[in-house]
């Protein structure tokens, strides 16, 4: 755990790296929930560095979109986090989230440490053999070895660029399913 200050004191902080597909979708979900503190769009898992977009949407590079989040685990935990990164993607799709497909859209999750590992590796498997999904999971367990942020007009893109077709066709029915099923854990 990392420890950051802040103007109202010390405020012991966390991080958590998903890949759900779209960093856009991921991160507007991701955004609203208490006790998420930070989002950032980036790219992860790849030999690259310092990847561009473009490079990564060319599909050699290796690196999934992902989001890195800052949280404050007194407000909202790993566990917690794992239940919105499962419920807000399909997780059993290799490669592909919807209409956009290629390796950097692929469900991954970048662990920092043993105890992300166990628990979501323990998630998965318990998804599956709870057949929660209508086929296995293939989410990528891997450790976080880099990440990159994402050239900043990705970030806050669903804020900034809410009227555009992408927003209103993709992003914001995500948002919309996302809101009344996780609506007790949305910043107030």
């Amino acid at each position: 755990m990392t420890t950051s200050f802040n103007p109202e004191g010390a405020v012991n902080t966390d991080t958590a790296t998903f890949g759900t597909g779209c960093f856009w979708c991921t991160e507007a979900v991701f955004e609203q929930l208490e006790g998420v503190l930070k989002v950032t769009s980036g790219y992860s898992g790849g030999h690259v560095k310092n990847p561009t977009y473009e490079q990564v949407c060319e599909k050699n590079t290796g690196h999934a979109e992902v989001v890195q989040l800052v949280y404050d685990p007194a407000v909202i935990s790993f566990d917690e986090l794992l239940e919105v990164f499962w419920q807000t993607h399909d997780p059993t799709t290799l490669n592909r989230q919807g209409n956009d497909v290629g390796p950097q859209y692929r469900s991954a999750i970048f662990y920092k440490d043993e105890e992300q590992k166990l628990k979501a590796e323990h998630y998965k498997k318990e998804l599956d053999k709870a057949g929660a999904f209508n086929a296995p999971i293939v989410t990528e367990i891997s450790p976080l070895i880099n990440f990159y942020a994402a050239e900043q007009y990705h970030q806050d893109y669903y804020t900034n660029n809410g009227s555009q077709p992408y927003c209103n066709f993709v992003i914001r029915p995500k948002m919309e399913k996302f809101q009344k099923a996780f609506k007790e854990k949305l910043k107030r």
